[in-house]
């Protein structure tokens, strides 16, 4: 399919907290850092992946997905946002995620206590150039089974006006409700992919469509490869779709991921400027009844 006068407006619209108007094709930034995520792979060109910012801007994107714990031995994800784009266009919302710990070596630290939280917060606003972060996710940590202090945490320095909304990652629906109990999540951001199914993110997709909340895929197009980035290894489906309507398995894998509600929002990331324009005209992809069909049987028969 041709993509080059395609614009994230395509895939629709949807308010963030009932006032943060993003379209629904977004962009994560942790593949800006390098050939993988994290320490995985070789650093990336600067000025390539300042270029893939600002194109993404040019393309309309206006939710772009980070962290400070985007960082590889010689680039930062939030380094190069602040650098490619600001000062920020009015409508870019930035969504940033605290919890997790990477020291300077690369190696994954001590999961953040509740008190370490506000640290976290203000890392992202000094390296972002803000005084205020759009929305900040609590990336829930394995090693605790309860979200509350955290989230209270983040609720009080939201209380404070150093964050505007609220939301959740890697969680299970008990989590929202926990988190829900103490503040207004907005978003929740789970891993979930078309060949990869998972009964309790499809039971977070419903819930939050229920309730207004936006989900947010991750690895929605990487896949099993994760970190390491887009995968290879498509469903026969997937590629048979992909060829009758010319496009790529990948676009096929991000727009099946739209049409999974109007309240799901795609955060495909890259750091090659034409694979940008290619996951950004898949949100202009409209899949008929059988091959959503099709696909959902894929979907499930990857169990």
């Amino acid at each position: 399919m041709s993509s080059q006068t395609i614009t994230a407006d395509a895939a629709g619209t949807w308010k963030l907290g009932g006032e943060l108007p993003v379209h629904r094709l977004g962009f994560g930034a942790m593949r800006l850092t390098g050939s993988a995520a994290f320490h995985h792979g070789t650093p990336s060109d600067r000025d390539r992946s300042i270029a893939v910012l600002r194109k993404a801007i040019d393309l309309g994107v206006n939710h772009i997905d980070t962290a400070a714990f985007y960082f590889s031995s010689l680039r930062s994800a939030n380094e190069l946002i602040n650098s490619a784009l600001a000062p920020y266009p009015d409508d870019l919302v930035i969504v940033t995620k605290v919890g997790p710990y990477r020291a300077y070596d690369g190696e994954w630290g001590t999961s953040a206590r509740p008190e370490d939280l506000r640290g976290h917060v203000e890392e992202n606003l000094r390296q972002l150039g803000r005084d205020h972060l759009d929305v900040v996710n609590l990336r829930r940590m394995p090693k605790y089974d309860s979200i509350a202090e955290h989230f209270g945490a983040l609720a009080e320095l939201r209380e404070a006006g150093l964050i505007r909304h609220l939301g959740i990652s890697n969680v299970t629906p008990r989590h929202l409700a926990e988190a829900q109990a103490i503040a207004p999540v907005v978003c929740v951001q789970n891993r979930y992919a078309l060949d990869r199914p998972d009964p309790g993110s499809d039971e977070l997709l419903r819930v939050c469509g229920e309730q207004g909340i936006a989900f947010v895929p991750f690895y929605a197009v990487a896949g099993e490869a994760a970190e390491q980035g887009a995968t290879t290894a498509h469903d026969e489906d997937v590629r048979a779709v992909a060829r009758a309507r010319g496009a790529s398995p990948a676009q096929i894998r991000i727009t099946w991921t739209l049409h999974q509600g109007p309240h799901v929002l795609a955060i495909p990331g890259t750091g090659n400027p034409d694979h940008l324009t290619e996951n950004v005209a898949a949100g202009a992809i409209r899949l008929a009844g059988e091959e959503l069909d099709r696909l959902g049987r894929a979907h499930h028969k990857a169990c």
